[in-house]
Formats: structure tokens, sequence, C-alpha cells
């Protein structure tokens, strides 16, 4: 049964959810739709339990948003343990009450970290693990649910579904963490979906018999024995075309109870929580998607674009960051230099935004636009690399959004500079030819910076050199005369030619002339 549309727009809350569960997935060290394949199987043991409507619709969101609290002192996790990703993907395949197991990944993952370091250092770093795991876990568990919950409730969820994000942790036995909660007083929905996501982790490793195995080996202790019985008796039919389903369109199909649709601006409240969410993986980036997304809506709006596009700027602004959640915090939160490697992993982080939110149309839309936060006219930016030619205003905007108000925040490696030297840089990126001078004026003017009134750039992003050129090959100069007049060698013209033709849009010297005639580049 579906609740009221709200008019003029279409989207469900499981929508929202289902997509932020993706941002879970890479933060969790897990593959992408392990939530959603999770929520498929809860409902379907849930169901096989005999649960009602509103008992599955617990267990629905409880899968999706188990680990929606999960960048909660990750940073912490990082200084201690390394990279936290790998970290978690680990843990989750031992026994978290099991010690001897928990400290032998612990162990293995500070090594990791610590490789080409003295064995003097080494064994500091073990050392210090150990003494300090036994209080950061409990600090760690208690944030996660902690900021679980709030999350929660910003996204419109109240009652049994925000309650039992405090016992994400929880376990049958009493011996989980951070309130060790036992038996029938751990919600019934997460003991279910800590059983089901152990099952689905193993079944990704290794099958049916993998899942079997680990539901009875922890039976009565991390899982409920009943839900084991009931899964072991019906396994086979509970994973029957598991590997095969369209997981994203499975999840929407089988939401129980009422489906919700929000209004507009209830997206947009959900779309501040998302953007509050991806900020705390780092203490360096706290509120940054929020002023992004101010920055650029004023921004927008002076520049005239039609309300439409200012409403999707400032919601690609709110989510641009998402993934960033699937970098390691060591990486964002790293004072040196930072390795190739690493650098290549930087820079997969627009990617995933993407990917997290192209699951529906409403959510792609913005996506495709929030992915383009660190491209440059010049094709200088990534992920995709792409020229003035192909990104839009609205995409130029937030690029140039975003780089302003990371300048003026603290990074790990630098201190934040002042407005006034960000706009600066700002500048000299226009006259490089890497950021639109129409879309810098348009962010410098909704910061507070006294410009020129925006007028509209007819260069396409082109720098002052590559104008030059543009000029002398429009009055039908050679390649070797425009090399010999601005001293420069033939091959370099030819580069500056191919790059000017990419960034207008052309590939013939008459449309290029004619592109500096019609914007009056000649004079």
């Amino acid at each position: 049964m579906d609740a009221a549309r709200p008019a003029q727009f279409e989207l469900r809350l499981a929508e929202v959810i289902a997509a932020l569960s993706l941002a879970t997935d890479l933060g969790m060290g897990q593959p992408l739709e392990f939530a959603l394949r999770s929520c498929i199987l809860a409902v379907r043991l849930g169901d096989a339990l005999g649960w009602n409507d509103e008992q599955l619709r617990e267990a629905y969101y409880q899968a999706l948003m188990r680990y929606i609290g999960c960048n909660a002192e990750t940073h912490m996790m990082a200084a201690l343990y390394g990279d936290e990703l790998l970290l978690r993907k680990e843990i989750a395949l031992v026994d978290n009450a099991n010690n001897i197991e928990v400290l032998s990944v612990i162990i293995r993952r500070i090594r990791q970290a610590n490789q080409g370091a003295s064995l003097v250092d080494v064994t500091k770093a073990i050392v210090r693990g150990i003494a300090e795991s036994p209080e950061h876990v409990v600090k760690a568990f208690s944030s996660h649910c902690e900021v679980a919950q709030r999350l929660a409730t910003r996204l419109g969820f109240s009652g049994r579904i925000v309650e039992a994000l405090g016992q994400l942790y929880e376990r049958w036995d009493g011996k989980g963490l951070p309130n060790h909660v036992k038996g029938e007083h751990v919600a019934p929905s997460v003991l279910l979906v800590t059983l089901v996501q152990d099952v689905v982790l193993f079944y990704q490793l290794g099958g049916i018999d993998a899942a079997l195995n680990i539901a009875r080996e922890r039976r009565g202790t991390a899982y409920e024995p009943h839900m084991v019985d009931v899964f072991c008796t019906h396994a086979a039919q509970l994973l029957r075309g598991f590997d095969d389903e369209l997981v994203w369109d499975r999840v929407l199909e089988i939401e129980p109870s009422q489906r919700v649709y929000l209004t507009s601006d209830q997206f947009d409240q959900a779309c501040e929580a998302m953007a509050d969410f991806a900020d705390l993986k780092s203490p360096y980036t706290g509120g940054h998607s929020r002023a992004v997304a101010s920055l650029v809506s004023t921004a927008a709006d002076l520049c005239g674009l039609p309300p439409s596009d200012v409403l999707t700027l400032r919601r690609a602004g709110l989510l641009h960051d998402l993934g960033k959640v699937g970098i390691s915090a060591g990486i964002w939160t790293k004072q040196g230099k930072l390795t190739d490697r690493e650098w290549e992993q930087v820079r997969l982080h627009p990617y995933y935004t993407e990917r997290v939110l192209k699951g529906s149309p409403a959510l792609s839309l913005i996506g495709n636009l929030a992915s383009l936060h660190h491209e440059r006219l010049d094709g200088s930016g990534y992920h995709r690399g792409v020229i003035g030619a192909m990104l839009s205003p609205s995409a130029r905007l937030l690029s140039v959004a975003n780089a302003y108000q990371a300048l003026t925040e603290t990074r790990p490696h630098r201190d934040a500079i002042s407005p006034d030297q960000a706009a600066d840089h700002l500048r000299q990126q226009v006259r490089g030819g890497q950021l639109d001078s129409e879309a810098v004026n348009a962010v410098l003017n909704a910061a507070g910076h006294s410009i020129p009134h925006p007028r509209r750039d007819l260069t396409a992003g082109l720098s002052e050199r590559e104008l030059e050129v543009l000029r002398l090959v429009a009055r039908g100069n050679s390649m070797k005369q425009i090399a010999q007049l601005l001293v420069i060698s033939p091959k370099t013209v030819d580069n500056h030619i191919q790059r000017i033709y990419e960034k207008i849009g052309v590939s013939t010297r008459a449309a290029a002339t004619l592109f500096a005639i019609e914007r009056n580049l000649l004079s």
C-alpha cells in the first residue's frame, strides 16, 4: 500500500535509505549492495518466522540503517590500527566476543600499517593498540549507536526503529556492547539482522555451506537459537536466486507496510542528514558539505539559474562528498604528502558518490552533478577528467564552490587560508584555464567578496595563452608562424590548438574562427 504521494515529487523514503546503505557498505569495507542483500534476507527470514508487517518493517530498515553511524570515531580507529576499512572487513569475520580472534586481527592490522618501521616502533604501536583498544571499542560502539539514532530521527524515523539502532552491537548472550543487553531484552530486529548480515557475509565468501556453518557455530551466543533453527531449516529456499536478483529493485519491491513518499522539504532534510553523515568521516570536514551547498545555491541564484537548477545544485552540494566514506580516514587525516596509491584512492571518491546515488532517477540526477565537483575546464580534474565543453554551468559552479570552501577550511596538511587568499587562488586558476571566470565571480560574490558584477564568460575557460593562440589561428597563421610569433615550439602550438578545440567543442580551424567571432574574441 502506498501513502499519498506529494504533488510533483516522486521519491520514496526507502530509495533514500537504500542509497545511504550503499554508502555504509563503503564505510564498513563491504561490497556494494551488502546491506541491500541483508535487507532482502531479513524480510524473507522474518516472514518465515511469522512476523507481521510492522515487525518486518523494523527488520527492513534495521538492515539498511545498521551502520549509518559508522563514520563516528573513524579517525581514531585509523590512528590506532591503520586502514579502518580493512580492519572492519577482517573484524566482520570473527566472533567479536572472542578476544583472542579480535586481538589477532588488531595486531595484524597494526603490523601492516607500520610496514617499514623498526621492530621497536612496531612493538610500541602494538602495545599501544592493545592497551587502548578496550576503551576505544566501547567509545566507538557507543558513538556509532548514538549517531545512528540521531541520523535516523532526522531521516523521519521514530519508535522501535530508532530504539533498535541503540543496540547495534548487542548479542543474545549478553556479551555485546555497549550495554551488555541480553536475550529477549535485545530488540528482535537487532537479533535478526545480526544473524542475517553474518549469513550474507559468509554466503558471499563460501556459499550456503559457509552460511549454515556460521549460523550453527554461533547459535545461542551471538544469535538467537530459534532464528538460527528457522534459517537452517529453510536456508536453501531463503537463499534461492540470491546471486541473480536485481538487488536495488527487489529491495524497493519488498518494503513491508505502507510506502512513504517524501515531500521536497523532507528530501532536503534527508540530504542534510546524509551530508552530515559524510562529513563525520574526518574531524577536518564537519559542516563542509552544508557550507558548499549554501555557497553554490547562492551563487547559482546570482547567476539567474532557474529555481529548479538552484535546488538541484544545493542538493548536489550537500551530497557531493558521500563517496569520501569509502576512503580510509587515515588518508583524509594524513599530515604528510599522499603516496601515489593514496592519491588514486582520493580520486575515486567522486565516482563513489555517483555510484551511491545512481539507483533512482531523482537521486541519479543529483549524483551525476555531484560527482563533477573536482573537475576542471582543462581536463586536469577527476574522476572523469572531462573538459570545459562538457561541464554545465551548474557543474562549473559546484567545482568552484567546493574549491573555495575547502581552501578556507583547515586540513591536516595545511592551515586554512583567508577568504581573500582563497579568492586570489581561484582567480589564478581562472588565468590558468582550470576554472570558469563567471563561476568564480558568482561564488566570490556569494561569499561576500567585492567584485565586478558577474558577466557571462565567453571564453569556454580558455587560458590567456590559449586565447592568444586562438586569435592567431583565426587570423590564418600557420602553426610555424604562431610558434615564431609566440617564441614557442611548433609542438607546443599544436598541443595548445588541440586543447583549444577540445574546450570549445570544435574540430576545424573554421569552426574555431567562428567561435572567436561569435564571442568577439578577435578585437
